[in-house]
């Protein structure tokens, strides 16, 4: 698959390799010139998941593009001697990416989530980004008989941006499946960014962001949950990243 813009390939993976403005002005191209698609975020725990799980991996390979997301994927970009403009950490680039709709007049939906956590990120958001029209909103819980119904009042809303929290890897499997029925333009896998955006889950201090290990903060908060993903995820994603090195090809140019 042709892009339109650099990569670097994670474990098979092609991550998107530009700075702040760059990506979005690639959101904006997918959705205003290239009949849009998923825009999905790849960190360690991403990848890993993609590893076992090759239909997810497939999906991240046809995604419209798949951005760098946490120190993990810059390590292993520099293991292959290159290296990304910026982190595009969804917590931060998110908001961008709604400031760019609220530019551009997409409206916007926000499904996932717990109860009320969409709607309260929505209003967060819209504070932010005034001119942000919210095309609707709703939880991450319907039973799976109750899909098209949630697909059809996306469609009814008029959302041409659509930004979904249901965790990996079902809101990137939820938006390749049923993302052309919501008649959204573009589908974003958020992740956490509702709980975020709403106050629900603190964010870890900047200096922390600033070093990469924002990971341990959130680790902190959410032992029991996390514990996996992290402690045991995190090296063996590096694991991973170095034994493909060491397999395969010289460092890329």
């Amino acid at each position: 698959m042709e892009r339109a813009y650099p990569t670097i390939e994670i474990l098979d993976i092609p991550v998107a390799a530009l700075s702040t403005q760059d990506a979005l002005a690639q959101i904006q191209r997918i959705y205003e010139h290239e009949g849009g698609g998923l825009v999905a975020y790849a960190n360690a725990h991403t990848l890993n998941l993609a590893v076992t799980d090759p239909a997810y991996a497939g999906i991240l390979r046809r995604a419209a593009i798949v951005l760098n997301d946490g120190s993990g994927i810059g390590l292993a970009a520099r293991i292959k001697g290159r290296s990304f403009p910026a982190n595009l950490n969804g917590s931060d680039l998110n908001p961008r990416i709604l400031g760019l709709a609220a530019a551009r007049g997409w409206p916007v939906y926000f499904l996932g989530a717990r109860p009320g956590v969409a709607q309260q990120a929505a209003a967060a958001m819209t504070a932010l980004h005034p001119a942000l029209r919210v095309a609707g909103h709703r939880d991450g819980y319907w039973l799976p008989e109750d899909t098209s119904r949630v697909t059809e009042t996306i469609r009814a809303s008029g959302a041409g941006l659509l930004m979904v929290a249901l965790g990996n890897p079902l809101q990137e499997k939820w938006l390749d499946q049923h993302l052309a029925a919501t008649g959204a333009r573009v589908g974003v896998g958020v992740g956490a960014f509702f709980d975020f955006a709403a106050g629900a889950v603190v964010r870890a201090p900047k200096w922390m962001n600033r070093w990469g290990i924002e990971w341990v903060f959130r680790l902190m908060q959410e032992p029991r949950r996390l514990w996996r993903r992290y402690v045991v995820g995190n090296p063996l994603f590096l694991a991973r990243v170095l034994r493909a090195r060491l397999r395969g090809s010289p460092p890329e140019a």
